[in-house]
């Protein structure tokens, strides 16, 4: 397999009408065959386990923990992925729907997505958050948060040779798609949490510039929804997606005269 070559995404900044289109249901992250997402743990650089429970796959979080959407186009031509996080659209800040825009990845490319695209310049850094400091809450929209979610496109034709060293940004045009809400709710349906829900805030501002170029989807439906789940790993825990972790003092019977000395703490 090709080495995959790091770079940035372009964008993909496309019109849509809204016209009926039967999207394919949402798969996790590991039995996507198109384009691998993961999360990645900006302090550290470190990916996320991913934690299989009911045919979902979670990540576990923690309040003011900087992270990034990782991307890699595990194909040899170009595709679009239109990407969202709590249910809103990472490069235009609308209510998620398939048909907009998203970032277009070059073959076998991978780029780090590490915020909501403020410019072509800028972003404002993911973080996780208390639900009451997420992005999607604090614009009136909290009913999805703790799900990301991407849309992914074949390209109808491509417009420029390939590889090339710098992908450019897209240009708006009109393209035939259909909402993505009922596909992506099924993934972020589920029990509630026994604590308040984790989601993502709106950051520090983080230079990351990107292009336009152009992109004819093949499809007005997507050729694959992938859907990951997130929340604290308690929470995680106490739903049953994360085993229980018996620390070793616990699974000791306590003894009332263990014998010794008093040792300093």
């Amino acid at each position: 397999m090709p080495t995959l070559p790091r770079t940035l995404a372009a964008v993909a900044l496309l019109m849509a009408t809204q016209t009926a289109c039967a999207h394919p249901r949402p798969t996790t992250p590991e039995a996507a065959h198109m384009v691998r997402l993961e999360v990645v743990d900006r302090d550290t650089g470190g990916v996320l386990p991913q934690h299989r429970h009911r045919r979902e796959a979670w990540v576990a979080g923690e309040d003011g923990q900087p992270y990034t959407l990782r991307l890699t186009n595990m194909t040899g031509a170009r595709v679009l992925v239109v990407l969202s996080v709590d249910g809103v659209n990472v490069v235009t800040g609308e209510s998620a729907d398939p048909a907009q825009s998203g970032y277009v990845l070059a073959p076998y490319a991978s780029a780090e997505i590490d915020g909501w695209r403020k410019s072509m310049q800028e972003v404002a850094a993911f973080r996780f958050s208390h639900a009451g400091d997420s992005y999607a809450a604090r614009t009136g929209r909290p009913f999805d948060l703790g799900v990301i979610g991407a849309a992914v496109f074949r390209e109808a034709r491509v417009e420029e040779p390939w590889p090339m060293p710098t992908p450019p940004i897209a240009e708006r045009q009109r393209a035939q798609a259909a909402p993505a809400a009922e596909a992506l709710a099924d993934a972020a349906a589920g029990a509630p949490s026994p604590v308040s829900p984790l989601g993502t805030a709106h950051g520090e501002r983080r230079w990351s510039p990107s292009a336009r170029t152009r992109f004819e989807r093949a499809s007005a439906r997507a050729d694959e929804l992938i859907a990951l789940r997130y929340d604290r790993h308690e929470a995680l825990v106490a739903r049953g997606v994360i085993r229980f972790e018996r620390q070793p003092w616990l699974a000791r019977k306590p003894r009332a005269f263990p014998g010794g000395f008093v040792p300093d703490p």
